[in-house]
């Protein structure tokens, strides 16, 4: 379909019957945005060839990052760019509040391809400040299917709540529970079969917690690592 104009085919409305049913469905058009984003990526792809002609036809022959990014789904908070990393540089995993729920099928695939294919040598799991999703854990308001997303924030604020007594605001308890739900999600990630056979085949593996910061676009260390099995709770160690 490359080089068509769809807008020329199909103008600037266009009805189709739904794959279930028989029900036209009407999509809104909107030539001018879409196109300003492929002319904004003509322009990117320009500079960066002009800086590095081999950089794409290098790119394009492996991958070999050393780092992957598990964060928040947030458009704020674009993982290559406020780290300083190019494309090829950064394997990332992004959902709502950055979360590490062991039955996601999704998450546990990237985390693996990373680590048994890729051999990244650090995971990042980065929250930020200000996050919707923490914050919408903190309250009874439904929201709908992300209700079910939240239940664990929403089980560590539960669980952590005295160390929220002493906080004035409520920017102040929503970003104290961003730090605690990155700490938690290391953990998770550590405890994985994943993570712990890598540790177990003795794989440079080391899983990092850090923050982010909205209104002042700094990236901070919470200064928890786990790099070995060790470090882990007895029960959640595997006999590997």
């Amino acid at each position: 379909m490359t080089g068509i104009d769809l807008t020329k085919v199909m103008g600037t409305r266009s009805c189709f019957r739904n794959s279930f049913g028989t029900r036209a469905v009407t999509v809104e058009k909107d030539p001018k945005s879409l196109q300003e984003l492929i002319d904004n990526n003509r322009r990117w792809s320009k500079e960066i060839s002009e800086q590095d002609p081999e950089f794409f036809p290098t790119l394009a022959q492996q991958q070999a990052p050393d780092y992957l990014w598990i964060g928040c789904s947030d458009s704020r908070v674009p993982a290559n760019e406020i780290v300083g990393l190019l494309p090829g540089e950064l394997f990332v995993h992004r959902n709502v509040a950055n979360m590490v729920v062991h039955t996601d099928m999704n998450l546990l695939s990237v985390l693996q391809y990373a680590v048994e294919v890729l051999k990244v040598r650090h995971v990042i799991v980065c929250g930020h400040y200000g996050c919707g999703g923490v914050k919408a854990s903190m309250e009874n308001q439904k929201l709908g299917l992300i209700d079910n997303w939240l239940l664990e924030i929403k089980d560590l604020y539960h669980q952590k709540r005295h160390m929220f007594n002493g906080l004035q605001t409520e920017d102040d308890k929503v970003d104290l529970l961003c730090e605690l739900n990155v700490i938690r999600q290391v953990y998770n990630l550590s405890h994985t079969s994943i993570v712990q056979d890598a540790w177990a085949r003795g794989q440079k593996l080391a899983v990092h917690g850090w923050i982010y910061g909205l209104k002042d676009g700094r990236v901070n260390n919470l200064n928890v690592t786990v790099n070995e099995s060790s470090q882990l709770s007895e029960i959640y160690r595997l006999d590997v």
